[in-house]
């Protein structure tokens, strides 16, 4: 697979973790890519506000040296078309959000009826959303094995209201080439939304028989989408 651009410098893939999650949640994605002989990077956000999720992203980005290939799941796809690093070449939403100018994470979100598996989410007395430990398995990686639920649950980090309810500017996606993973099965965020959202981002959508979190129980459908951009990037 190609690692490298045009110019010689090597192709980075920075991936970011949506809420309820780490950076932990790529680990079948980052040995894969590295073994390619791409740069990869799991970018941490703190998901305090959106305002302080893209700020920590654009601080990733400005640690990398060369073209990159940014590939959000969930909620991060929001985060990733916050910032304006010119080393983006192409953006990777994985069964992500993609919310347009004007509009908040939560009006996309909602925008369908929620699968009747998915919890019903409210902030804590801290004033965080923490996702329920029983609801991994129902809804947010039900193909996951036990092992990796416990996993999933035990790393979770809570998302803040500020993080979703607040307007986004002007996405990148308008401004860079897009692929879209769909995930039909998923509970969480709905197959239609999803393919709303890619249609009107004019991505490529590519459509996989999976659940809300691919990385973990579909790895190479998630590898095949990242790789694809990785190529059509070096070969621009």
């Amino acid at each position: 697979m190609p690692s490298q651009s045009t110019d010689q410098q090597t192709m980075h893939i920075v991936l970011v973790h949506g809420a309820w999650a780490d950076g932990s949640g790529w680990a079948k994605i980052i040995a894969p890519l590295a073994a390619d002989g791409f740069a990869v990077t799991a970018a941490p956000l703190p998901l305090t506000s959106y305002a302080d999720d893209v700020k920590a992203l654009e601080q990733a980005l400005d640690r990398v040296d060369g073209p990159v290939v940014l590939a959000g799941h969930a909620y991060a796809g929001a985060v990733i078309a916050g910032v304006r690093n010119e080393n983006v070449k192409a953006l990777v939403y994985v069964a992500a959000l993609a919310p347009d100018e004007g509009e908040t994470v939560a009006d996309v979100f909602y925008r369908t009826e929620l699968d009747p598996r998915a919890p019903q989410l409210a902030p804590d007395e801290n004033g965080l959303i923490y996702y329920p430990r029983e609801a991994f398995a129902a809804a947010y990686a039900p193909n996951a094995t036990d092992e990796e639920l416990a996993v999933l649950s035990a790393v979770q980090r809570p998302i803040s209201p500020a993080c979703i309810t607040v307007p986004v500017g002007r996405p990148l996606w308008k401004d860079r080439p897009s692929w879209f993973l769909v995930a039909e099965d998923d509970r969480m965020i709905a197959a239609a939304n999803q393919r709303f959202m890619a249609e009107r981002m004019q991505a490529m959508q590519r459509p996989f028989a999976v659940d809300h979190t691919p990385m973990v129980t579909a790895p190479d459908t998630v590898l095949q989408v990242i790789r694809e951009a990785a190529a059509t990037v070096a070969e621009a």
